[in-house]
């Protein structure tokens, strides 16, 4: 693909030339800041080659004699090897030697010149720092150079799948509910009405799902708007059932097309305050206000995040249907392994069979990562192909995989060993687990950030020297997106607090390059443990039903804590999988889920 991509790349200079614009900034998104964007809008992957399934977190930038691309550490190995050839060069846009995108722009351009960028698909906060910075230094910013519509005549068309009700005796609260919640979060910013850009918060809010819109997420392509007399959903009439149409009469929503959206905002009247979330918000739909915009709006984000009791007791159903599949793969590996016929892209192929063969799983919640030995060291590694290895030797299997179901969304890692592992593996796995655990173990008090606890999870690596620069914990939806905010469990500072029915991962892990990566993963979620003199304390409940590869444990630099909790989890796994399974399975079971014992 090099040499197209290089093709792909003289195309974008001379639409540069031809509009006047002398650097070009492309983001991987869409008008919706979505993390993993349709592929009508997945354009910087086309123009770099720097891509995956799963979708690859990166921003282009383009000049008449240079081109670079950012990631973060999660792609550094694959960016460096499928930028290869085709005229961009990787910069690192985390870890030590991290370069700001912004601040090497600024550095780059010269007083006079202009920059261009899709303001569609640069989100308001994003595209106001880059303009304040680039204004600095008497460089312009164009915010409408849509360059892939100059560019990319074969651009997939939007994606028009059809939309289902999620059932409300899942999601446990019915639209209007949910919308009168918005509507008090808009009134307390001191704006009347809203305007939702982000696909997983309308998901949310409209207990609408689609498959195929976005790969792995039930989400579709829309907008919507409200205030306290009108519900607006923006969104192509193709995508409508009779269903969906009863659904969203039912609540009072009227359907307007998607592309009337910038028209809609454009006369809305002055006085209306209209509430927008800048990090979620194009500066496209920005710049076609005619109203009066309130920045802020991350309420709502907090509003889908805290999971209600109905959702809990149906995400642990999920939970157990994925302990089955997993179950019956793993065991599958096993079988099979000493037949050397086994490889990366058939097993993603045959765990994702076995979790469909549920027909309570719509879909995966990401392309698995299935990695033998160094490309367990690719922390978002894609099997291909071009890629695909057998498995053969002893080694470490890294597999982190997840299921859609309509009780809720799974995200689990686990990392076993094929024959013998090493010494160094065991003692290496062990680092890992010792940090996994003390932040399951974690008590903390009201008010506590993601960033507070995170050193939990790191502690025994540093410790020895050793470190992985991804975060330790992402949030995860409610069958809507595996990744969602606002809370995390990272280094970087982020203000959200950990709050009762939040459900987040946990996935410490260790990677060396071209050996073997090691990362152990199960979701959370935040949990009242008790109120004493000093004020309301949390701890977390575990989620995720599979056990840890016991052959991996160094118990000689365990505490007795530590193995006792490791004990606790798997008889706790035990005891809610086995009446599921077959005798076979269940025997298989029992054996992994055994005491460990130093």
């Amino acid at each position: 693909m090099a040499k197209k991509n290089l093709e792909y790349l003289e195309r974008l200079r001379n639409a540069m030339k031809e509009h006047g614009i002398d650097a070009c900034v492309i983001t991987g998104t869409d008008p919706h800041q979505s993390e993993l964007p349709p592929h009508h809008w997945r354009g910087r992957e086309w123009l770099t080659g720097f891509e995956s399934g799963n979708g690859t977190n990166g921003t282009a930038v383009v000049l008449q004699d240079q081109a670079y691309c950012w990631t973060d550490s999660r792609y550094f190995i694959q960016a460096e090897h499928q930028l290869e050839g085709t005229g961009f060069k990787m910069m690192k846009e985390d870890g030590p030697d991290a370069v700001d995108l912004i601040d090497w722009l600024t550095e780059h351009t010269s007083e006079g010149q202009t920059v261009g960028i899709d303001g569609m698909t640069f989100s308001i906060s994003l595209a106001q720092r880059m303009q304040q910075e680039l204004n600095d230094n008497g460089v312009k910013l164009n915010t409408d150079f849509p360059q892939f519509d100059y560019i990319y005549p074969e651009r997939p068309e939007r994606p028009k799948n059809k939309l289902f009700v999620h059932d409300e005796s899942i999601v446990g609260e019915t639209v209007d509910s949910k919308i009168s919640r918005i509507m008090t979060e808009v009134k307390g910013e001191l704006a009347n009405a809203i305007m939702l850009s982000a696909l997983d918060d309308i998901a949310w809010a409209t207990n609408l799902r689609t498959a195929g819109d976005i790969c792995f997420s039930p989400i579709f392509v829309s907008y919507l708007y409200l205030d306290d007399n009108r519900r607006v959903l923006f969104v192509d009439a193709e995508k409508l059932t009779p269903e969906v149409e009863a659904h969203l009469n039912k609540y009072s929503i009227e359907v307007q097309p998607y592309d009337d959206v910038l028209k809609f905002v454009a006369q809305l009247p002055k006085e209306t305050r209209l509430l927008l979330d800048p990090d979620k918000t194009s500066r496209g739909l920005y710049d076609h206000l005619g109203c009066t915009p309130v920045f802020g709006g991350h309420g709502v984000a907090r509003l889908k995040s805290i999971k209600n009791d109905t959702m809990l007791s149906n995400l642990a159903i999920a939970m157990e249907k994925d302990g089955v599949a997993l179950t019956r793969f793993f065991m599958m590996v096993e079988k099979e392994f000493p037949t050397g016929k086994l490889t990366e892209v058939e097993l993603g192929k045959r765990l994702r069979a076995l979790r469909l063969a549920d027909k309570a799983c719509v879909d995966e919640s990401f392309a698995p990562i299935v990695g033998w030995k160094g490309h367990g060291a690719i922390v978002h590694y894609e099997a291909t192909a071009e890629t695909d290895v057998t498995l053969e030797g002893n080694g470490l299997l890294l597999v982190d995989s997840g299921g859609q179901y309509i009780y809720g969304t799974t995200d689990i890692t686990r990392t076993v060993a094929m024959g013998t592992p090493t010494d160094e593996e065991r003692h290496n796995f062990t680092l890992v687990m010792k940090g996994h655990i003390a932040l399951s173990r974690a008590i903390f008090p009201q008010g506590t950030r993601g960033a507070q606890l995170d050193v939990l999870a790191r502690q025994f690596l540093w410790a020895e020297g050793k470190a992985y620069y991804h975060g330790t914990g992402h949030g995860v939806g409610f069958f809507i997106n595996c990744h969602e905010g606002p809370q995390n469990i990272r280094l970087n500072e982020n203000p959200a607090v950990l709050e009762p029915g939040m459900i987040t991962s946990n996935e410490p892990g260790l990677y060396l390059e071209d050996r073997y990566g090691i990362r152990c993963e199960n979701l959370i979620v935040t949990t009242p443990w008790e109120k004493t003199e000093f004020g309301q304390f949390y701890h977390f409940e575990e989620m995720t039903l599979f056990p840890f590869d016991l052959n991996l444990f160094e118990t000689d630099i365990m505490t007795d804590e530590e193995i006792a909790w490791v004990n606790a989890y798997h008889k706790k796994v035990r005891e809610r999988l086995t009446p599921l399974l077959t005798a076979e399975e269940s025997a298989w079971m029992a054996e992994k889920t055994k005491e460990l014992h130093r």
